[in-house]
């Protein structure tokens, strides 16, 4: 199925996704990096360490459902008008394999924007000796937030 094509309310979208994500504690916490950005899709990439891991070695789901919320969050804000931000109000995660590998993909993706409310999807990659695995899904809905000092990047 083809992404759908979507035009940006601002053109500095890629800007503003970069300059909030530096923002993010939890980003930088467990080390996670922007990769593209593109408007209604954004990707984050996430190298395997000890310390995001759970018993069996794997990254631990928690990891991976922050990072997928993230990409699908920065996905409906790449949409969003300027000064605007961005907040999830429900996510559904999906763990579909172990997520056994040494580099994880996310891929956030708009399904629907809206004016307040945005409906996006999210899937995670497990990369390992150059094979990539599909370990999880998410599907999440976004609220556009406006007039808010404390919510406005």
């Amino acid at each position: 199925m083809a992404q759908p094509t979507f035009e940006p309310q601002d053109a500095a979208y890629a800007q503003r996704v970069r300059d909030s994500f530096a923002l993010q504690g939890a980003m930088g916490t467990i080390g996670a990096s922007l990769g593209a950005i593109a408007p209604g899709t954004v990707e984050i990439l996430l190298d395997w360490a000890p310390g995001l891991t759970q018993q069996h070695g794997f990254l631990h789901a928690g990891m991976v459902a922050t990072a997928l919320d993230s990409a699908c969050g920065y996905a409906g804000f790449t949409l969003m008008p300027a000064g605007a931000g961005v907040l999830t109000i429900e996510f559904k995660v999906n763990l579909l394999a172990p997520a056994r590998g040494q580099r994880f993909r996310m891929v956030g993706q708009v399904v629907k924007p809206g004016r307040t409310i945005t409906v996006t999807e999210g899937r995670a990659y497990a990369s390992d000796a150059g094979h990539e695995k599909l370990i999880a899904t998410l599907g999440a809905t976004l609220m556009t937030i406006t007039g808010r000092d404390d919510v406005k990047n």
